[in-house]
């Protein structure tokens, strides 16, 4: 149950990612909710690292890369 929670935020997160034009982002995360099915917490650690990038390094390269 815990498990499924998990990958369908990781997918809305994903689908966030590429309705705000980040589809590299969205790609990551789609992957990360792929791979979570199979090894629980990727796809949470992925959003999570992804959100601490973004804190850390907002405007690398002048365009969010990430």
């Amino acid at each position: 149950m815990l498990k499924d929670l998990s990958i369908i935020s990781t997918l809305v997160d994903a689908a966030l990612e590429f309705a705000r034009g980040r589809p590299k982002s969205g790609l990551l995360l789609l992957g990360a909710a792929a791979v979570s099915n199979r090894f629980p917490g990727i796809g949470t650690a992925a959003s999570v690292l992804l959100r601490l990038y973004r804190r850390f390094f907002p405007n690398r390269g002048g365009h969010h890369v990430l």
